[in-house]
């Protein structure tokens, strides 16, 4: 698989990892074998950043467009993540409500949908 890929499946910044890992493609065998026993290279970006978007978002509990809606385009560490929760900045507090709202909706309308379902499940009552 490509760098980029593995990057992705193992949570971490491309473009902060080695060089090496950077421009050398991965099998399935070799991700499986970073995984089990990763380098110390590696537990130091999952542990301390810099972070891609997608763990960003989740670490602060907003989405991806809201961090993009907030101007945040870099790649943050965790130090500089933990900073913005403390401070909790005015986008972030927004954007936390936001997330809150669209999960809450996302719910509301699971929850629908299945009591829809169960509804047209349920045997029907045979007329005499």
């Amino acid at each position: 698989m490509k760098p980029l890929t593995a990057a992705s499946k193992l949570g971490i910044y491309l473009q902060a990892a080695p060089e090496e890992f950077q421009n050398t493609p991965l099998s399935r065998a070799d991700l499986d074998a970073i995984r089990r026993e990763p380098p110390a290279w590696l537990s130091e970006l999952q542990e301390n950043g810099p972070f891609p978007k997608d763990v960003i978002a989740r670490k602060l509990g907003v989405s991806i467009a809201g961090l993009a809606r907030a101007e945040v385009t870099e790649a943050l560490t965790a130090a500089q993540i933990e900073e913005l929760l403390e401070s909790k900045p005015a986008w972030l507090v927004k954007e936390r409500r936001t997330q809150a709202e669209v999960r809450a909706e996302a719910e509301r309308v699971k929850a629908k949908e299945e009591a829809r379902r169960a509804a047209t499940n349920r045997p029907q009552k045979l007329r005499k």
